[in-house]
């Protein structure tokens, strides 16, 4: 395999031209451990270490490394992003978790049995739209004992535009209509909740057992971690995939994407009487007037509400931890300039 076919393009080729002249290579990070990094250079997988690089490769980073004659190679820098799919971390830390960089295209798989949730399906749908990728909807075990063409219906009305494929990773059943998307040095990503089938749908696509599978509870329709770190792997047929370890809270990072998500609502907005209405009591409010007569759910225009407050606070949060990190930045700047005094 060559440069391109792990995705290599004009966009990365500029931005690599100065560590070209610092006599540095590129490579794509395939798998992220604690302290390296393995990288494919289109010759090689390489284990690389990361101890030089200011900023954290994630999987499908491009990267600039330097060759060491007697030591492991090193990882010197990471290369500006044409995509990024990213979340809130888990926990009460305000910083985003990078899930894949340099991704095309990302599958948002949800089960059609106890899985099934049209709410969470709007918080991946955000996410996906922040980061720049096209979704596309995948909605497995339609071998399930559910109504799955209702379902497909009632997802298609909330992500207006987007492809909703009903696939069966247990039967086969519709994973043909996702090889359409697995083309040469195009990344696909799949997220979902643990147990919805990922890695079963990966190792159809590649028609062999290449990621782990465990059956799923039968009570809630959920499943132990099989992939316990993400890993982007080559097709033969063409493409990259990255298998993700299962999203239990899908906690959203910007606010940016809010719109695309939610463009019926917003379609709806500008109709109101006033430009700044907030869709909750004003008089000439068309989002409301909407749900009255059945146009809109209560429920999807309840998600909104709550995705935009949950927006609305993270980025308060976000500015403070900003102002401490600046805060933190001069005082340390002003303790070392008063160490100096004294020298």
């Amino acid at each position: 395999m060559c440069l391109e076919d792990y995705g290599w393009s004009p966009f990365f080729l500029e931005r690599f031209r100065e560590y070209q002249e610092r006599g540095l290579s590129p490579g794509r990070v395939s798998a992220v451990y604690r302290g390296s990094c393995l990288i494919q250079t289109g010759d090689a997988e390489l284990r690389v270490q990361t101890c030089r690089c200011p900023e954290a490769p994630a999987v499908g980073d491009w990267v600039a490394w330097r060759a060491a004659e007697f030591s492991t190679p090193v990882i010197e820098a990471v290369l500006p992003r044409r995509s990024v799919l990213r979340r809130k971390s888990a926990g009460p830390r305000t910083e985003a978790q990078v899930v894949a960089a340099n991704v095309d295209v990302v599958f948002l798989v949800m089960g059609l049995d106890g899985d099934f949730n049209p709410r969470r399906m709007e918080r991946l749908l955000t996410m996906t739209y922040d980061s720049g990728a096209i979704p596309v909807i995948v909605l497995n075990k339609a071998d399930a004992p559910s109504d799955g063409v209702e379902r497909r219906r009632l997802i298609e009305e909330l992500a207006l535009g987007t492809p909703v494929l009903l696939v069966s990773a247990l039967t086969g059943a519709g994973i043909d209509g996702l090889r359409s998307f697995m083309r040469r040095g195009q990344t696909v990503v799949l997220i979902g909740s643990s147990g919805v089938g990922k890695s079963t749908i990966i190792n159809r696509l590649f028609g062999k057992e290449l990621m782990p599978t465990r059956e799923v509870r039968a009570k809630d329709s959920r499943g132990r971690h099989t992939t316990t770190h993400r890993q982007l792997v080559s097709h033969p047929g063409g493409g990259l995939l990255i298998d993700n370890p299962g999203i239990r809270e899908v906690q959203l990072w910007a606010s940016e994407a809010l719109a695309d998500s939610f463009d019926d609502i917003e379609t709806l907005a500008r109709s109101c009487r006033f430009r700044d209405c907030s869709h909750q009591t004003e008089p000439g409010c068309a989002v409301l007037e909407a749900v009255s007569r059945g146009a809109l759910s209560e429920a999807r225009l309840e998600s909104f509400h709550k995705l935009e407050k949950e927006l609305r606070y993270l980025a308060l949060k976000q500015d403070g931890a900003a102002q401490r990190e600046h805060k933190r930045k001069w005082k340390a700047i002003h303790k070392a300039f008063r160490h100096n005094l004294k020298q």
